[in-house]
């Protein structure tokens, strides 16, 4: 969607992983940010990257390297501010996010997000178990740049939590399933990455 740009949240410090750049370790013959790249790319009509420290070392992805605004590392809505603040230059209406550590996310979810946003333009996915459970994914939404001035000031008031945030803008809620195999499966440890690597051989 032309009017709609990605942004991938890679800002966090990866401290189950061991520290680094989680996003660029290996799984299968390329890297977590190149599946989540891949998949978002043709969903959308820019795409930018929230990233802290040194951007030369991300140079190679030809992509915008946005910082968190806000300082002391308040986590995914920070990102989420980066990607509305860059949206806004560029004239951009909405952004999309998408974890870089979740590599098998819905090659549907800004269509499915653009059709369940709510009555401000806000929309978070979720998906559903086996067990009937609904789980909100709260780095995978669709964020209005409408918002980004409330946005930073919930941050500079201290607000970490996504959810309180959207519940309190009426955001859509975009369900996938996740009976067989969750698509928001993110990667968080070691032995994640070998799950992961099995479910990339089950594809």
């Amino acid at each position: 969607m032309a009017d709609i740009a990605g942004v991938i949240l890679a800002g966090g410090r990866a401290t189950r992983m061991g520290g680094g750049d989680k996003g660029l370790r290996p799984l299968g013959d390329r890297r977590l940010i190149d599946h989540v790249i891949a998949r978002l790319a043709p969903q959308v009509g820019a795409m930018a990257l929230n990233a802290n420290g040194d951007p030369a070392r991300l140079a190679e992805f030809g992509l915008p390297i946005l910082p968190d605004p806000i300082a002391g590392h308040p986590g995914p809505l920070a990102g989420v501010l980066a990607g509305l603040d860059w949206a806004a230059g560029a004239g951009i209406p909405a952004i999309v996010t998408a974890a870089a550590d979740t590599p098998f996310f819905p090659e549907d979810l800004v269509a499915r997000l653009s059709a369940a946003a709510g009555p401000k333009g806000l929309a978070l996915a979720g998906s559903r178990d086996s067990d009937g459970k609904l789980w909100r994914q709260p780095t995978f939404g669709l964020w209005p740049v409408s918002l980004r001035h409330d946005l930073r000031a919930a941050l500079e008031d201290g607000l970490r939590k996504v959810v309180l945030w959207t519940d309190r803008h009426e955001a859509g809620l975009a369900e996938f399933d996740a009976t067989a195999r969750d698509p928001f499966f993110n990667v968080n440890t070691p032995e994640d990455i070998r799950a992961a690597e099995r479910l990339l051989e089950a594809q």
